[in-house]
């Protein structure tokens, strides 16, 4: 499993400097994380201060 952001995110860029793959881009609306780089360690979760804001894709896949 990887990690999504979600519309949630409020582009603060808290993410960004912790993820040690470099999976983490800002974008137009909010931040994303590119999935073929994301390593599932969830130190993005630690540094989000929006709770929803980051979750895994199997929470995604499994709700729509």
């Amino acid at each position: 499993m990887t990690y999504r952001i979600t519309d949630e995110c409020i582009m603060c860029g808290s993410c960004e400097p912790f993820c040690k793959n470099g999976a983490i881009q800002e974008d137009d609306t909010k931040y994303i994380i590119d999935e073929s780089k994301c390593d599932s360690c969830g130190t993005c979760l630690e540094y989000c201060p929006i709770d929803d804001a980051i979750i895994e894709t199997a929470i995604i896949e499994t709700t729509h």
